[in-house]
């Protein structure tokens, strides 16, 4: 497997600061009995069917289930481990659970559900909503792009392959739209959304502000419909999230630019500005910014971080549905942060540079971690051969930088 070759090679076990206490995003006794309450906050939807299934008396760690485990992982440095013996585990249940639940979640412009097994575990669930021959068509602007449910279960992989480690886990699921959303949702909303097609499917189209209408509808097979299904980050109210606007947002506009595109001498700015000005934060960003060239992904308008670890953290790399829209262009513009500002770690340009090698060659790894997924093959062949040819562009890049 060339994937444990990797996870072998020296770059991958550049070991991490020794994790005290405050790098802990969640202090636990291990032998105390961890409650497992509605918080009360929009991301917590509990159904009434959870409600008896609720954990009574002690919970030792090693009983809690992987999710549970998961929030517990988190640390200032890693969303989870690089050996991590939980993710085999966390992929399966996010594929397999009985789900007790589906609403759909607020806020975001395309229609996404939360899902909720037995064990309180919780997804995110996107849609299918082009095949995987599909490219984004050639006059649509990047915010008016579908979300992929293929980019978010393949960013997640490659994230990893990268060693960053800093997208939730993501598997692929087939579901029964009749039994696993309709019949039952408590959503009001939704539930007044489902119609039978005329050619004898079960569709639905929710309630959001983009494709939420009978002509964009989420039509099964009859009833089947593929879907990402992402692990959801411990709930906002036990560990608070800050929301960063990128410095290199584009404009979300039809004909204005943002200042990035217009000043070639940009970076010097954002350099002096907090929290840019000092640590790694400009460096993260730029880590960001070649997972996103990768990907195609234009629209990364923020970024999260937990604020318990203040400036001195990862950053989240949430919400990657619109990448692989197109792997006959790549979009160079993308990279500005690190042809603007000419940075990048030196870890991670090591790791671009054995990624571009035979043995360990970017497309076999991505391609040799979708393999195991449930909707494999997760990626058409010509996005495989795309990720190949823009990391070759990312070092080229660097390399420019490097001649200055």
């Amino acid at each position: 497997s060339k994937l444990a070759a990797l996870f072998e090679h020296p770059l991958y076990n550049i070991p991490i600061p020794e994790v005290t206490k405050k790098d802990k995003l969640f202090v636990v006794n291990p032998m105390e009995k961890f409650s497992l309450r509605s918080s009360g906050s929009d991301e917590w939807v509990s159904s009434s069917k959870a409600e008896t299934l609720l954990p009574t008396g002690k919970t030792a760690y090693d009983t809690y289930p992987a999710w549970l485990k998961f929030h517990v992982g988190i640390n200032r440095y890693e969303l989870y481990p690089r050996r991590d013996p939980l993710m085999p585990t966390l992929l399966r249940d996010l594929a397999t659970q009985r789900i007790v639940s589906s609403v759909q979640k607020s806020g975001g412009t395309q229609l996404k559900l939360i899902m909720t097994f037995p064990n309180y575990g919780q997804a995110l669930f996107k849609p299918m909503k082009q095949t995987r021959d599909q490219e984004t068509p050639i006059n649509f602007f990047y915010f008016s792009d579908f979300e992929r449910h293929n980019a978010e279960i393949a960013a997640f992989h490659l994230d990893r392959i990268l060693d960053f480690r800093r997208i939730p886990p993501v598997s692929g699921r087939l579901v029964n739209i009749t039994k696993e959303i309709r019949d039952i949702t408590t959503d009001k909303k939704l539930a007044k959304t489902f119609f039978i097609s005329p050619a004898g499917n079960v569709c639905f189209y929710g309630e959001c502000s983009y494709y939420c209408s009978t002509e964009h509808a989420l039509c099964g097979k009859p009833d089947r419909l593929e879907g990402s299904m992402a692990a959801l980050l411990p709930d906002k109210t036990l560990a608070k999230r800050r929301s960063w606007r990128s410095p290199w947002r584009r404009s979300y506009h039809k004909s204005k630019k943002a200042e990035w595109e217009l000043n070639p001498n940009y970076c010097a700015q954002v350099r002096e500005t907090p929290p840019y000005d000092r640590g790694h934060r400009l460096l993260d960003l730029i880590d960001m910014t070649v997972l996103d060239f990768l990907m195609g992904n234009m629209d990364r308008h923020h970024y999260e971080t937990f604020e318990k670890f203040g400036n001195d953290t990862f950053l989240l790399h949430l919400d990657n549905g619109r990448g692989f829209g197109t792997h006959s262009r790549d979009e160079l513009s993308i990279l500005a942060p690190l042809q603007q500002c000419c940075s990048i770690k030196k870890s991670t340009y090591l790791r671009l540079q054995l990624l571009a090698t035979q043995p360990y060659r970017l497309s076999d790894l991505l391609w040799e971690a979708l393999a195991a997924d449930p909707l494999a093959p997760v990626l058409a062949e010509p996005h495989l051969r795309a990720l190949d040819r823009r990391l070759g562009k990312v070092l080229a890049a660097v390399g420019r930088c490097l001649a200055r």
